[in-house]
C-alpha cells in the first residue's frame, strides 16, 4: 500500500526553504502530541504554525480569541505576536486537553501571555470583555 501525498512535494520542499526552523518548545510539542494524543493531525503542525505566527507579528495585536485549542501549538504560535502586556485567550471543549495545554504553555514561558479556558465557546464567549484584534477558529467550524 502506497502513501497518498496530500501536499504536491515541490509546495513543501518550497515551505520548508522558505519557513523559519521550528522554535525547540514547539518541536517537543509535536513530537510528544504525534507520540501520546489521539488524532494529531489536528496539530497545526510547523509550517501551518509559522503562518500563524507570521499573521499574528504583522496584526501585533493586543488581544487574541484562539476556538480550539487542541494541545496549545497553535495557541502558542499566535501568541508571538502578541502586543508587550497582550493576551491570547483560547478556548478548548475537552476538559481532557488542560493540563497537556497548561504543560505546553509553560513550556514556552507564555504563562502571562495566555488565558486558557475550558468549556464551550458559545457558553464562554458572551462573558469575554475584549476586543479582539485577531480571531482564530480552529474547532466546531460549522458554527
Amino acid at each position: 500500500m502506497s502513501n497518498i501525498e496530500i501536499v504536491n512535494p515541490d509546495i513543501e520542499k518550497y515551505c520548508e526553504q522558505c519557513s523559519e526552523d521550528e522554535p525547540e518548545y514547539l518541536r517537543i510539542i509535536n513530537r510528544e502530541t504525534h507520540a501520546k494524543v489521539l488524532q494529531p493531525r489536528m496539530l497545526s503542525g510547523h509550517f501551518q504554525g509559522r503562518l500563524l505566527s507570521m499573521i499574528s507579528n504583522l496584526i501585533q495585536p493586543k488581544y487574541i480569541l484562539e476556538i480550539g485549542s487542541y494541545t496549545g501549538y497553535s495557541a502558542l504560535c499566535l501568541a508571538e505576536g502578541l502586543k508587550e502586556g497582550g493576551k491570547l485567550i483560547t478556548l478548548e471543549a475537552n476538559e481532557e486537553f488542560e493540563p497537556i495545554i497548561r504543560n505546553n504553555i509553560k513550556l514556552a514561558s507564555f504563562e502571562n501571555k495566555i488565558d486558557l479556558l475550558i468549556g464551550n465557546a458559545k457558553d464562554l464567549l458572551p462573558d469575554l470583555n475584549y476586543k479582539f484584534d485577531l480571531v482564530f477558529i480552529d474547532a466546531d467550524k460549522l458554527n
